[in-house]
């Protein structure tokens, strides 16, 4: 079970990973069109600016699943080493399942906000803004994916076996 959320999580990171790389290549793309189109054609175009703003909330977003799958994100560290490791693998599940806590809940109230997006319009693009608000949701549907397969896939030793040690060495 602990190899089968190994290889899930790697491949849904890859998978996340690269549309993140999308996403980041599109907003130096049209951060870079703004910035031509502002000191040498002067189109005076309205939308590079929001564009960008929402192609870096979805990057940024989706980019938490990442830092999940790869244990990267902010942690306890120096308070948790400081646990007996007899009690370390309890407190880092039960650290674990309060993430989890916390992206379902993030899930759970982002589909509401992502609806509420529904019945705004984006004035420039004349669109709906809910495929922008849709970020929240998703990511934390992804979060909650990737805290799942972390915590069958580490059990509580990651700090005692980081993932992806091995690739480091």
């Amino acid at each position: 079970m602990r190899e089968w959320a190994a290889r899930t999580s790697a491949r849904l990171n890859t998978g996340v990973e690269a549309v993140i790389a999308l996403l980041m290549a599109l907003l130096v793309l049209d951060v870079w069109l703004g910035v031509v189109d502002r000191y040498f054609f002067h189109w005076q175009l309205p939308w590079p600016e929001i564009l960008a703003r929402y192609l870096m909330i979805w990057a940024a977003m989706l980019a938490v699943s990442s830092g999940i799958a790869r244990r990267d994100h902010i942690g306890l560290t120096a308070a948790i080493m400081r646990v007996p490791v007899s009690l370390r693998r309890i407190v880092l599940l039960a650290i674990d399942l309060c993430v989890l806590a916390l992206f379902l809940y993030v899930l759970w109230y982002g589909l509401g906000f992502a609806q509420s997006g529904a019945k705004r319009q984006a004035m420039i693009f004349g669109i709906s803004l809910q495929p922008f608000y849709a970020a929240i949701p998703a990511a934390a549907a992804l979060a909650s994916i990737q805290t799942v397969l972390a915590m069958i896939r580490d059990n509580g030793t990651h700090l005692d076996n980081p993932p992806f040690a091995e690739a480091a060495a």
